[in-house]
């Protein structure tokens, strides 16, 4: 009988945390580290990346960030490039860059039929093009070398699997990385006979700076009719917290996930589940 805690030890792994310095990538960055997995943490700026990999190395012994914009697409190639060197290969990625615009929001103020189609583009880019398909492109191919296989997990949202009100372009975005979840999962394993595994997970309603203006009121701290709106949709009755998402993570980057690949995982206190009746 196998040891069943020691199938989600990362010791030896080497995991690039894309977006590593923000809120929800940092906890999972943290969790991978834990379990002894070196880490390459990058972020659009420097300093919150150099931060949390000052904090990680204190448990996994090497982790070093990396300041990278997604949208440039030769800024990735040259990262790679350079976790290559640093570390001698890559076994797990997490791509966890993503955000929205208001732009490509509908409101009170601007209806679908205003909505700017650059807008929608940028946001299509910046959640789907940019921080999932180029890294899984640049990444992926590194790892077609590793003997033992690798890990891809992609950070989709619960807009990709119930659309969301307003968030227009970014349901849209997120539904097409869990679509292309699938693909690359059955790419890599059927047309290229490599263990690479491809999954994502679709975190609910997590409470972060992002949001927190639109969920609840910074002056009362009480929920705004959205947030109450959510909550009366969660069945757990409570926001999540970047730790949640670590269980997760860990799982799908293991040997504890080894014949999973190409599923979302939602971490959502059952809000995918709840009919709202």
């Amino acid at each position: 009988m196998s040891d069943g805690t020691k199938i989600y030890d990362l010791t030896g792994k080497v995991a690039v945390i894309a977006g590593g310095g923000g809120a929800l990538g940092s906890s999972i960055a943290c969790g991978l580290a834990q379990a002894g997995a070196q880490c390459a943490v990058t972020n659009v700026t420097l300093d919150k990346a150099e931060y949390v990999a000052s904090q990680l190395a204190e448990a996994c012994g090497h982790a070093k960030g990396y300041e990278l914009d997604v949208a440039d697409e030769k800024a990735t190639e040259a990262l790679c490039e350079e976790i290559y060197r640093e570390f001698g290969k890559v076994d797990i990625l997490v791509n966890c860059v993503g955000g929205n615009l208001k732009d490509a929001t509908t409101s009170p103020e601007q209806s679908f039929f205003d909505l700017p189609l650059d807008a929608l583009r940028q946001v299509m880019e910046l959640n789907f093009m940019s921080s999932v398909v180029k890294p899984c492109q640049v990444f992926g191919k590194g790892m077609l070398d590793n003997p033992n296989g690798g890990s891809i997990i992609n950070i989709s949202s619960m807009s990709a699997i119930r659309p969301l009100t307003r968030i227009v372009g970014y349901s849209a975005a997120k539904a097409a990385v869990n679509n292309f979840t699938e693909w690359l999962a059955v790419y890599f394993a059927k047309e290229l006979g490599k263990k690479i595994r491809v999954n994502a997970i679709a975190p609910g309603f997590f409470l972060t700076a992002q949001n927190q203006f639109l969920l609840t009121n910074d002056r009362t701290g009480e929920l705004t009719d959205r947030g109450k709106t959510i909550i009366g949709h969660t069945p757990m009755g409570d926001f999540g917290v970047g730790e949640d998402l670590i269980g997760a993570a860990l799982w799908l980057a293991s040997d504890a996930s080894r014949f999973v690949t190409g599923i979302c995982v939602p971490v959502d206190g059952g809000f995918s589940a709840f009919s709202g009746v």
